[in-house]
């Protein structure tokens, strides 16, 4: 599975939209280009408004953005100027609906940025983002706007207000001030500085990431070098090197080509270099080195929340997450770790055992693992990942994921070749409830491309809201890297590109099944550590014989997948969760080194990484291979002191989904209940109070432990 799963923004509003840095300088726009012809500045006319991706080009984006910052400008002006007291309607509303043009600009520009990206592209967003980053520090910073706010907070116990209203003022308040609204006139200019040079920085480390990933390719020759390889990743492999026009077969540093070569190709030699080139991604002192970048970002966030009256940046950060302090993540995370170290610890002696019992001479290395493991899990269970996927097809895989939406919630997803894409392999839907009312629009876009990022994730090109009864339905989208077709075969998925597809779904569905008042507390706009529960929870269903029933056939047969082969999954279920579990503890230590600290980073990563994660790792160190040089989900995803969360949420959905377990997977009564309590409620109350509406209690960590079978 993909590490790199989501990409959220902490605010849909524009106000505080995401910063990218940057060089190029275009002349005046050319007749053709301007505001009357630009698409991006006219309504959007298409089915339910949705983005007009086929009448854009590379020559309207940064003229759409000067216009759309300039009346974004204009409206919030209105509001500092607006001849009544401040009161909530005025000023709060007021301000979390402004920009609404921008900040559908900005979601074309940047979700594009990161699924068909090109130079051009990325030389744009270098220009922009210097705008949009001096734009929101306007805001923020303008004492007439935060006195509004600050007066309308100040009378907030006196207000009339719900649970939402009372949620958007608090969170607005609280987003002013923590982007240095108390702050004196000097400090100020610093803070200017410092979030325009982090939004530069933050771009360039995946550009750099991405530029890494694209360069590197494993041409094979001899076919004995592909011994070991399942016939369809040596067809795949063979379609890759004939659209280079190359013979031979043809490897990258993709998901779905990376992790087969890893997991099956016999040539242990090839399996090191593979591995080297990706685990060493922003590491070779070239002009995509990411080591400076690293150190100036951690070093601009500590100064930052220093700036801001915090020691560290996780305490800046955690200020405003379920966990709530640095010491409460780090119990957290330390207490998962003692459980599954000594499982882990075995696992790993198993591997190592198997291997020399297999001819195997020496210490397993890191590009060993998977390819033993994988042997292991067939002798421990007779199942291995190629045996499932003939009956993953995609297109089934789409229709179960469907219809498991059409059990929990009363969803149907209709295709419509109306709506414009962005891509050709990208497809739009309709989304309609039990009365065939509208609900959302989603695009999902599977295949990898050099213009895409790796991972995968849920985003947005439109927030939902209802102001004043205007009720607006989101558009959203789901973007993976999963396997081609090939000319002998569909696109067969793995099972973790399965558990892959039902994780970004639920994020999906939080976007999509929104019911909130304001932008600024729909779908995903929760606190961090509770965004990965709608997502995460939907992957249990993958274990289900009840929904495989559904859709899992032979692509060639038409055979439902034999109740054994269902069994088996089951029973692999925890292969290695202890190993799993560690491993994802390592990034979430390695997170918190990075950002919970008094002193900026001096000397080698290298070695701050081995010191941070040496409780967890299992293998020697590997010179040149290095974690953080290509970790986007903490500097430049928007996880930074916030990787942990993806634990702190399984073990938010182990107990949730024990409800489904006890009531029935499809129990209609349960799926209301958290799509009333969860998925509609975004992030309109705290987010403790939201669970506990829905399970009737706190979690606790029971639940995890035990369907990991670490008890």
């Amino acid at each position: 599975m993909s590490i790199n799963k989501t990409s959220h923004t902490d605010s849909k509003s524009p106000l505080f939209g995401r910063g990218t840095g940057g060089g190029l300088s275009f002349s005046p726009p050319k007749e053709g280009f301007g505001e009357a012809f630009n698409p991006l500045l006219k309504p959007f006319q298409g089915i339910h408004q949705t983005a007009p991706f086929g009448s854009v080009k590379i020559e309207h984006y940064l003229p759409a953005f000067d216009s759309a910052i300039e009346e974004a400008k204009q409206e919030v002006q209105k509001i500092i100027d607006h001849p009544e007291k401040p009161d909530f309607a005025n000023t709060i509303v007021a301000l979390d609906l402004a920009g609404d043009r921008l900040n559908r600009i900005q979601s074309i520009f940047f979700n594009l940025n990161s699924a068909e990206t090109c130079d051009e592209m990325q030389q744009i967003a270098q220009d922009v983002a210097p705008k949009l980053s001096d734009f929101g520090n306007d805001i923020t910073l303008n004492e007439q706007l935060f006195s509004r706010i600050k007066a309308v907070y100040d009378q907030r116990e006196r207000l009339v207000l719900n649970a939402e209203e009372t949620t958007l003022l608090e969170k607005t308040y609280r987003r002013f001030v923590r982007s240095g609204a108390n702050l004196n006139d000097t400090d100020k200019a610093t803070y200017r500085t410092i979030t325009k040079e982090l939004s530069q920085l933050g771009l360039k480390f995946q550009q750099n990431v991405l530029a890494e990933t694209n360069a590197y390719e494993l041409l094979i020759i001899d076919e004995k070098d592909l011994g070991g390889l399942p016939k369809s990743i040596v067809e795949m492999a063979s379609q890759t090197a004939k659209s280079k026009e190359k013979g031979g077969w043809l490897f990258n540093l993709q998901y779905p080509s990376y992790v087969p070569f890893l997991k099956y190709a016999d040539n242990r030699e090839l399996r090191e270099q593979m591995f080297r080139a990706s685990s060493s991604r922003g590491n070779h002192g070239n002009e995509f080195d990411n080591n400076t970048a690293i150190k100036r970002i951690v070093e601009l966030r500590l100064e930052k929340a220093q700036l801001l009256g915090f020691k560290t940046h996780a305490e800046y950060k955690l200020q405003e997450r379920m966990a709530e302090t640095p010491e409460k993540v780090t119990s957290f995370l330390e207490e998962l770790h003692l459980e599954s170290k000594p499982f882990a610890v075995n696992e790993f002696t198993d591997v190592q055992e198997y291997a020399v019992k297999n001819g195997f001479d020496g210490t397993i290395q890191r590009w060993d693992w998977a390819y033993y493991s994988e042997k292991l899990k067939l002798e421990k269970y007779n199942f291995a990942d190629e045996e499932v996927k003939p009956y993953l097809q995609l297109e089934k895989v789409i229709d179960g994921v469907f219809l498991l939406a059409r059990k929990l919630y009363g969803l149907h997803l209709k295709e419509n070749k109306s709506i414009e894409v962005y891509h050709p392999e990208v497809t739009a839907y309709e989304v309609l409830d039990e009365n065939d009312r509208f609900v959302a629009v989603l695009y999902l876009d599977f295949f990898p491309r050099e213009g895409k990022r790796s991972g995968a994730w849920m985003t947005d090109y439109r927030a939902q809201s209802n102001v004043n009864g205007n009720q607006i339905r989101p558009h959203v989208s789901l973007v993976t890297n999963f396997s081609k077709p090939t000319e002998n075969a569909p696109s067969l998925l793995t099972f973790d590109e399965v558990t892959t597809f039902l994780h970004e779904f639920g994020h999906g569905l939080h976007g999509m099944l929104s019911q909130c008042q304001f932008p600024g507390t729909s779908g995903t706009n929760v606190y961090w550590d509770f965004v990965e529960l709608p997502s995460q929870i939907h992957e249990n269903w993958a274990y289900e014989k009840e929904w495989l029933d559904q859709f899992a056939v032979h692509f060639e047969t038409g055979e439902t997948m034999p109740e054994e082969l269902v069994q088996k999954i089951q029973k692999a279920q925890n292969f290695q969760a202890a190993y799993m579990m560690e491993r994802q503890l390592s990034f979430a230590i390695l997170d918190m080194a990075y950002h919970n600290r008094e002193l900026p980073v001096e000397g080698d990563l290298k070695e701050l990484e081995m010191q941070a994660i040496a409780s967890t790792d299992l293998f020697e160190p590997v010179e040149g291979s290095i974690q953080s040089t290509a970790f986007s989900h903490i500097f430049s995803g928007g996880y930074d002191a916030g990787y942990y969360s993806y634990k702190w949420a399984e073990v938010l959905d182990a107990d949730a989904f024990s409800v489904f377990k006890e009531k029935g997977i499809f129990d209609r009564e349960t799926a209301d209940s958290f799509r009333i309590n969860i998925l509609e409620k975004g992030g309109s109350e705290h987010p403790m109070i939201l669970y506990k509406a829905f399970r009737g209690q706190e979690p606790t960590a029971t639940a995890l432990l035990k369907r990991n079978g670490l008890m």
